[in-house]
């Protein structure tokens, strides 16, 4: 066998202490696969002397991540540090500049600066592989990059935070309130103490603008992303969308259409009878529509120590499997120098129409004209219900669920604009889209 290939580490949490793991219990079953050893020679972290239940007494330690970096001990740098600057973004810059692979985790990093970092990997003819950045343990990076080289991708959408997930489902799966999931989510340890960047859709924003380089060959736009959370998913939706054949899922999807790419996060509305729709907890599904192959739904544990971790030895063993000299393909698919400019989709109407939810003055002429401004904007719809309040007060209130078919999202906010304005609804209206889903 050839020489052992000397990896270091930086980021000693959850997934690096996991990575340690995977290679101290596996280590002969991966040279075995990779043709060589894989053995750690450094690391860094924060502390030296807190225990991650494992010894990494044999490698180096560095205090400075970006020295471990630069290291000639190292063959390939695994940055598990997290954040788009700082430490993370130095020492991932200084390893490839020093010509040395680079596997990370770090969606944040690539979704700012992952076309600058691919184009000094390319010059440099290093590897930057990072499969674990979207979706923990599912291979959905390869997929797009190596095994679908070919097809003509035409839609990505998926599942890709854990967090929201759960909370999704608990509320559907028990009658519990977005407040009391969440709660139950941050106890358990799938939601951080400060959730607002998972339930706000930025985590998905993320791995959705890394996805959509890959599909697309553009450049990443991270900040060109329709971006809304789950915060105000009620109750009252979740049991509307069960009765109509849906169920509420935080998506991120990515299409290509004449105009451009189009790109957004949003809960939506999926069919009760897809697949995507059977994707409950902290699971997570990326499904990729092709020419060729039609939809391939990708499904698994998206997060967590193990997953990720899996996914980070599957980029390292990639990197032990290559030949010394062999040019390594673009990081995303494309090289970097040629990534098309990201152009963003015009407006057009949403073909899967929307869900609207209307709570408003139970008194007479309401309907009539909730349904006047729907017509005076071109708004067809294909389902109405009404609950009646069981008060009967003056001041007692209906919910009016209204199903559009294909129009445009400003036809229907300026509808509920007018509605609001007319003074017939008592809360915010509810919008959430219907997506055709496999």
């Amino acid at each position: 066998m050839s020489d052992a290939l000397r990896v270091g580490i930086a980021g000693l949490g959850t997934v690096g202490a996991s990575v340690l793991k995977i290679l101290r219990d596996k280590g002969d079953m991966l040279t075995r696969q990779c043709g060589k050893e894989i053995i750690v020679t450094a690391v860094s972290a924060r502390d030296a002397k807190r225990d991650r239940g494992v010894d990494f007494s044999s490698a180096t330690w560095f205090d400075d991540p970006v020295a471990l970096a630069k290291s000639n001990n190292i063959d390939v740098f695994i940055e598990l540090i997290g954040g788009d600057e700082g430490p993370a973004r130095a020492a991932v810059e200084a390893a490839l500049k020093s010509g040395r692979h680079v596997v990370t985790a770090n969606k944040a990093l690539l979704a700012k600066h992952g076309v600058s970092l691919a184009r000094i990997a390319e010059e440099k003819g290093v590897l930057l592989n990072f499969e674990a950045a979207v979706a923990g343990g599912i291979p959905v990076i390869k997929a797009l990059r190596e095994s679908l080289t070919g097809n003509t991708v035409s839609r990505v959408y998926g599942i890709m935070n854990g967090t929201c997930n759960y909370i999704l489902t608990r509320m559907w799966d028990e009658g519990i309130s977005f407040e009391d999931c969440l709660a139950d989510a941050q106890r358990l340890g799938y939601a951080e103490a400060d959730p607002t960047f998972d339930i706000e859709g930025n985590d998905t924003a993320h791995k959705l603008a890394i996805l959509t380089s890959l599909a697309f060959g553009t450049q990443i736009a991270a900040d060109d992303i329709y971006l809304e959370g789950i915060s105000n998913i009620s109750l009252a939706d979740i049991k509307a969308a069960d009765e109509l054949g849906y169920r509420i899922k935080l998506l991120g999807v990515a299409l290509k259409t004449d105009s451009g790419i189009e790109q957004r996060v949003h809960p939506t509305m999926v069919p009760v009878e897809s697949v995507i729709a059977q994707v409950h907890g902290v699971t997570n599904a990326v499904a990729i529509e092709t020419d060729l192959l039609g939809e391939l739904l990708l499904s698994g544990p998206g997060a967590g120590g193990a997953a990720t971790a899996s996914a980070v030895i599957g980029d390292l063993a990639d990197i032990a499997k290559s030949r010394p000299g062999f040019q390594h393909g673009p990081v995303f698919g494309t090289p970097a120098k040629s990534l098309a400019p990201y152009k963003r989709a015009k407006m057009r109407s949403h073909e899967g129409g929307y869900f609207i939810r209307l709570t408003v003055h139970d008194r007479a002429g309401v309907f009539a004209a909730i349904a006047k401004r729907m017509a005076d904007n071109d708004i067809s719809l294909e389902s109405i219900v009404q609950r009646q309040s069981a008060e009967s007060h003056p001041d007692a209130t209906k919910t009016v669920i209204l199903v559009t078919h294909e129009t445009t999202e400003a036809a229907v906010k300026k509808a509920l604009e007018g509605i609001v304005k007319d003074g017939h609804s008592t809360d915010k209206p509810q919008m959430i889209r219907i997506e055709r889903a496999g």
